[in-house]
């Protein structure tokens, strides 16, 4: 049984959890009013800026042709990224972790991959890789994969010394202190770089399809500025919204199954 000043505070989370979605489906909301009042009005040109009901009338358009075709493109082309990426990004950071020369041989190789734009390599990509969906998953891969490497090495290496120190003193071993203490205490920035992958994969993907591909929420968005359609560029930017947003809960969720599991 639970004291009363524990249900109590209870209450009070939920309360303050409620009152954080409100507010953060009253700004949508609110958003989306004021900007359709504005082109009502004519205060803001709805060819540059479209308007909620541009957008909705474009989806429409787009439900009828092959708007599910290009939202299948992205997200199947965002998930092989993003699933390969941080397996790859984890086991090589492993093998950081394991190796210290190694470590400190790539690190700087790392950091200038890192800063380097991605896309500047698109058209080499694509010459090597041929102009589809391999290509656009190795650019994503590229960025994603990097982003994760490094935030899993510094994880990683934060962990107490104090703590590696006394395993040690019992004779564990490096697989040992890998396994029951480096991933454990790990978890919690490995499940965040997890969230900035997510949408490192997805930056990546829209990247490729701006360059070299026929489907796809990029190639809508890159379609529309070429023919001057706001309402499809603004459309292809709300639909990324959706997309981002679906795949970030769903990345919070498996955090809090891990985090109640732990």
């Amino acid at each position: 049984m639970y004291s009363q000043e524990h249900l109590n505070y209870l209450k009070k989370i939920k309360r303050n959890n409620f009152t954080i979605r409100l507010l953060q489906v009253s700004i949508l909301v609110l958003f989306i009013i004021i900007w359709q009042l504005l082109a009502d009005l004519k205060l803001i040109n709805t060819f540059i800026t479209s308007s909620p009901k541009l957008v909705l009338k474009t989806i429409i358009e787009l439900h009828k042709q092959d708007l599910y075709v290009h939202i299948f493109t992205t997200i199947y082309e965002t998930i092989i990224s993003f699933s390969l990426g941080t397996i790859i990004g984890i086991l090589i950071a492993s093998i950081l972790w394991w190796n210290k020369t190694i470590r400190k041989v790539i690190d700087p190789y790392l950091t200038i991959l890192n800063s380097l734009p991605k896309v500047a390599l698109g058209p080499i990509i694509i010459i090597w890789f041929g102009a589809g969906i391999k290509s656009i998953i190795i650019m994503s891969l590229l960025i994603s994969t990097i982003i994760t490497i490094i935030n899993v090495t510094t994880s990683f290496n934060e962990t107490e010394l104090d703590k590696i120190l006394l395993m040690k003193s019992f004779k564990a071993n490096n697989k040992q202190i890998f396994t029951k203490l480096v991933i454990p205490s790990s978890m919690n920035n490995i499940i965040s770089s997890l969230k900035i992958n997510i949408s490192m994969s997805l930056i990546g993907v829209i990247m490729g399809e701006f360059l070299c591909c026929k489907k796809g929420i990029g190639y809508l968005i890159m379609y529309g500025s070429q023919v001057f359609n706001l309402n499809l560029v603004i459309t292809g930017i709300i639909l990324l919204c959706i997309i981002s947003a679906i795949m970030y809960y769903i990345v919070l969720f498996i955090e809090k199954k891990l985090v109640h599991k732990n």
